[in-house]
């Protein structure tokens, strides 16, 4: 009795051609033939792999120690790296380990018609302890204080040093928790009264990175302040660095 031949299936007849096809193409349209018949494959592959990297990317994050978490929202588009490049070499000359996480992409912008993403962002990052001190402008820091996030800075400060602040005008004494009912009318029934913030407007960091604000006509500068978040695990250098701010 005869052996029946295997009848090829119509995936290996395909397979069999394209690779007959791509033999006699050849440089530039062997490329071009791959990417007709493989770019979905190719995108898909891609995907995977930038997902996989951002995934490894943040847990690598996560788990490397950190001497501090800063989040900077100024008022204009500058950047200040230089400025905490040498405050850091400064905290770090004591010989600890750390890192720091210098947040300059976060805005925060309540003109901004997709404000309340930005506030998701802000309370996932303070909830997740990866703010230490927030440097922001009036709409970021209203919303810390909404959240009741800050800490009150007579409390973490020397006496002597909250009094010079005070004398100078820069300890600013706010409103914190304060919530809004349904009906949007301001619930102040827990709310809490505290020096939250120290305007560094007339700092040397607020003249460097804050006089350079971009005003329409009949507009006044913004202030800039700085902000302990009050749970904070790094409260020592976070003390540091707003001591270095008030220069």
């Amino acid at each position: 009795m005869k052996n029946k031949s295997k009848k090829e299936s119509i995936f290996i007849k395909e397979t069999k051609r394209d690779i007959h096809t791509f033999k006699r193409l050849d440089g530039k349209r062997r490329g071009k033939f791959i990417w007709d018949y493989f770019k979905w494959k190719i995108l898909a592959a891609i995907t995977i792999i930038a997902i996989v990297i951002t995934f490894g990317r943040l847990l690598w994050l996560g788990q490397k120690p950190y001497r501090l978490h800063v989040c900077v929202v100024l008022n204009n588009d500058l950047y200040c790296d230089d400025w905490f490049d040498e405050f850091f070499e400064k905290l770090t000359a004591d010989g600890q380990g750390g890192d720091l996480d210098l947040n300059q992409d976060q805005p925060f912008d309540y003109h901004n018609a997709y404000y309340y993403v930005q506030e998701i962002e802000v309370r996932t990052t303070v909830a997740s302890q990866r703010m230490d001190v927030a440097v922001c402008g009036p709409d970021m820091y209203d919303y810390l204080l909404a959240l009741n996030a800050c800490t009150p800075l007579d409390t973490v400060l020397s006496e002597e040093e909250a009094a010079d602040l005070k004398n100078r005008g820069m300890l600013v004494n706010s409103t914190a928790n304060v919530r809004r009912n349904p009906d949007g009318t301001l619930n102040e029934e827990e709310a809490v009264e505290g020096c939250f913030a120290v305007d560094l407007s007339d700092t040397s960091f607020g003249h460097e990175y804050n006089d350079k604000q971009e005003l329409d006509e009949g507009q006044e500068k913004a202030p800039l302040y700085a902000v302990i978040i009050n749970n904070s695990k790094h409260m020592e250098d976070s003390v540091q660095l707003v001591r270095a701010l008030c220069e």
